[in-house]
Order: C-alpha cells, then structure tokens, then sequence
C-alpha cells in the first residue's frame, strides 16, 4: 500500500509524542505526511517528525517568503495540495480545541484549512481531561462530527497525565494504527451487495415502566456492519437503542422491542440481499403487561410465554435472502439448527471474556452445506472480518 497516503494532524494534546511510534509503524505500510499546529510543536519539535516521516512536516499556511504572486503563477497551494494527495486523514490527540474548530467549520492554521478542504475519510482521536470530555460543548462538537461522517474514535480511561481518573486517554498507538489501517484497506469486495445487519438486545414490557432485557451490547453486529461498510455493501443497520453506536456513517434504524424488530424486518428485509440476524432477541414475552406501574409494596407473580420467533418469518417475506444467524449458547454445543438458514454463528456466553458485554468474541459457523469454521478468540472486529469472509467473498 506504499500508494497510499496517511496525513496526520497532530495537535497539542499531551500524548502528541506518541505519534512519533504512530508514523514509525505507518511508514511500513504508506506513505506519510504530518501537519503539525503551532502549538504542538512547542511540545514536540517538528524535525523529530520530519525524520520519522522522511518528509516535510507543513505547520504554516503563509510560510517564510510567501508572495501571492506564485500562487497565481504555479497555481499550487500546499494545503490544496496535501487535500488532494490524501487516502485517509488522521487527527491524533484531537484537542477539544480542535474538535471544537472542526465543527464550526474554522479555518485559521494549516491543519483547519487542510481539513475543510480535503475529501478523504477523517478519523479523529479526542484526547483532554475528563471534565473538558464531558463538556456540553465538546459533546455537541463531537456529535456535529459524526452527523458529517468523521469517524470520531473516543478516547479510553484510565489515568491521565492532569493526574484525573476518568475517560480522555488517547487509545494505545496499536490500536490507533489498526484503526488506519481498517479504512486504508477498504475495499469494493462487496459493491453492489445490500445487506441488513441487526445488532443489540431487545426489551420485553413488564408494566409502563419496567422491562426485562438481556446483556446484548450490540458489539458483535456493530463490528460486521462496518466490515461490510468497509467492504464496499450497502448497509443498514437495525440496532438498539441501548447498544453502542457505529463509527462510521451507515444508514441506522433503532429499535427498542422485539415486536419493533419484526415491524421493521418485516417491511426492510424485500430490499436485501443477506441479513445478519445477530441481535439478541427475547424468547419470551410477558403474557399480560401491567398497565401504569406496578405497586412495588406487593409481591408479583410474572408469566411468561414464548415469543414467535423472528428468524422463522424471514424467508417468507424473501425466500431467496441469505440468513445468517447467531445463535448464543451456555457452554459448548453444535448441535443447533435454524428452519431455514444458510448459516448459523454459535457463541457461547458463558464465558466472561467473550460473547456478552465483551470486546472479544469466539465463535463456530456452520453453513447449510455442513462446512465448518472455527473461529478463535479475538477481537469482535477480528471476528467479523473472517466471518464476513467466509461467508460472502
């Protein structure tokens, strides 16, 4: 991928340092250009930068015997011109400053102008003290953002160098690196594929107030939506509302219960081509919600019954759709089958590092045929990848 070119914008975060590891891991893979603020060089001087990147590190829109004259005679302007070059865009420690710039749309350094004008995919990284992250104004930034489809990474807890506690560490340089590398690598593998991916749990009503739901974050579909995504699908991704959210900008639909879920399916599944059933939906239901809220004095008595299941009604409204589902399991078992789907993903959630809540996953595909994959433990994102692989490229 020498081809391709990262620029990286670096600000005056106090992790900016870090880029210099950053650069060094991705100048193995691509070609890479730094734009520095003013600020950030007091931290770090730009010439360390310049050897890490062998090349010219740009911090100033009027350089040092600027003279218009030139511009209008070689019609070239360096921040145009970095715009153009770019494959992907980095930003990275993004300051509340920045992000704040960003997304009013100002423009008053190099790295400001650089940004408007390029046309590249822009992942920023936030990092700042735990008070300024939780700001109005930083939350209403960062939300203008990804309305735009900047994909905005947050930033991780843990100490920070103010000496708080709390959610603004910059993410570990390994992590930012894949991150790059992620949408560098992406790919028209599945162009032309329209493919609806369901992620989350469901909540069953109990009375007005309360409900019963199960531990599903949502994570595992998130992670196969957007290697679809990156993959070059068009995506639509049916989540709920109490899941994590996607990074990049693809086409959501939210929904809170199964019933919502089946509306939703029921009338978006005839456009698609594969559906990855991978919500955790309740298999049952209460058999008479409360009305208002139940006197919480007395003791209850709940019934439950079960649910219709959703994944039996898919290929009646499309026959010819490709069914994916998951299927969750206490402890190890195969032996499963789905009516009608072309491919069944066993995890098993007994575990406490993978499946539910968990940011690694490990699992079994069997596909209608009988062929067979064994996908070990690894990162959801990971997973999806070689899942997706598998079964549709």
């Amino acid at each position: 991928m020498k081809n391709k070119t990262v620029i990286v914008g670096i600000t005056s975060g106090i992790a900016a340092y870090k880029m210099l590891d950053l650069i060094t891991l991705l100048t193995q893979d691509a070609n890479v250009l730094v734009v520095m603020t003013k600020h950030a060089t007091e931290m770090v001087s730009k010439k360390e930068f310049e050897k890490a990147s062998n090349n010219k590190v740009y911090t100033e829109v009027f350089e040092k015997g600027f003279n218009y004259k030139d511009i209008l005679k070689n019609r070239y302007v360096d921040h145009i011109d970095l715009a153009d070059k770019a494959d992907v865009v980095v930003i990275a420690p993004a300051t509340a400053n920045i992000v704040g710039k960003m997304a009013n749309g100002i423009a008053d350094d190099f790295l400001t102008t650089f940004a408007l004008a390029t046309q590249a995919p822009i992942v920023v990284f936030p990092s700042m003290n735990v008070h300024m992250w939780q700001h109005p104004a930083v939350v209403e930034n960062i939300s203008t953002l990804q309305k735009r489809g900047i994909v905005v990474i947050e930033p991780d807890e843990g100490s920070l160098a103010c000496g708080y506690e709390g959610k603004g560490r910059l993410p570990k340089v390994v992590e930012i690196h894949k991150e790059i590398m992620r949408l560098l690598k992406k790919t028209s593998k599945l162009l032309g594929k329209k493919i609806i991916v369901t992620a989350g749990g469901t909540k069953e009503p109990i009375d007005g107030v309360r409900f019963i739901t199960n531990k599903s974050s949502g994570k595992m579909g998130i992670a196969i939506a957007e290697t679809c995504f990156l993959q070059g699908a068009e995506v639509l991704l049916v989540r709920s509302k109490t899941s994590v959210s996607t990074r990049y900008d693809i086409k959501q639909i939210l929904f809170e219960t199964a019933d919502q879920l089946l509306e939703i399916l029921e009338r978006e599944v005839k456009k698609y081509d594969v559906l990855f059933q991978t919500a955790a939906v309740s298999d049952f239901k209460v058999a008479s919600k409360k009305k208002g809220k139940l006197d919480s004095k007395k003791d209850i008595v709940l019934k439950l019954t079960p649910r219709k299941k959703i994944i039996a009604e898919i290929k009646k409204w499309h026959p010819k759709i490709k069914l994916v589902v998951f299927k969750a399991v206490w402890g190890d078992s195969e032996k499963i089958k789905e009516n009608n789907a072309d491919a069944i993903v066993i995890n098993d959630v007994s575990k406490p590092d993978r499946g539910f809540l968990a940011d690694d996953n490990e699992v079994i595909v069997i596909k209608k045929t009988g062929e067979k994959k064994n996908i070990s433990l690894r990162s959801k994102r990971e997973v999806a990848e070689e899942l997706v692989s598998f079964l549709l490229t």
